[in-house]
C-alpha cells in the first residue's frame, strides 16, 4: 500500500474496492445460481453445460477472492486486524462445526441430509457477527 496517500485518497480507493468486491460478489452469487437452478429449470441434465456452468462459478469464484485481497490491502492497520481475527473464527466454526454437522449426518442424530447450505449460513453469520464484536471491541 501506498503510504503517500492522504485521507481523502484512501477513502475513495477503499470505497472503489469495496464497490468492486461488492460486484465480484453479487456476480459470484448469480453465477452459484446457475448449475443449481439451471438443470431443473432451463437446459435439463446436459453434463456439458452443467459443467460449464459449475467451471463459469468457479472463475467468478476466483475473481472474487482477487477482489477481496485488493479490498483488505487498502483497508487500515486495525480494519485488517478485525477482518483477520472475523476470518480466522469462520474458519474454526466451518472446520469445527461442517465435521460435526457431517457426523450427526453419518450418525443419523439429525433425521436430514446435511446440507451446504447450512454451514454456508453459518459461516456467514459468524463472519458477520465477528466483524461487529471485533468493531466493537477496539472502538
Amino acid at each position: 500500500m501506498d503510504k503517500k496517500l492522504n485521507s481523502s485518497d484512501w477513502s475513495k480507493r477503499t470505497k472503489k474496492t469495496t464497490a468492486r468486491l461488492a460486484t465480484w460478489t453479487i456476480l459470484w452469487l448469480l453465477t452459484v445460481a446457475l448449475p443449481a437452478f439451471g438443470p431443473p429449470l432451463i437446459w435439463g441434465e446436459h453434463d456439458l453445460i452443467n459443467l460449464l456452468a459449475i467451471l463459469l462459478s468457479v472463475g467468478v469464484g476466483i475473481g472474487m477472492i482477487i477482489a477481496n485481497i485488493q479490498h483488505l490491502k487498502t483497508q487500515d492497520e486495525m480494519m485488517q486486524k478485525i477482518q483477520l481475527e472475523a476470518m480466522g473464527i469462520s474458519l474454526g466454526v466451518a472446520i469445527v462445526g461442517g465435521i460435526a454437522y457431517s457426523m450427526m449426518d453419518a450418525t443419523n442424530l439429525i433425521p436430514y441430509d446435511a446440507e451446504i447450505g447450512g454451514l454456508v449460513a453459518l459461516i456467514g453469520l459468524t463472519y458477520l457477527i465477528s466483524v461487529y464484536v471485533n468493531i466493537w471491541r477496539y472502538k
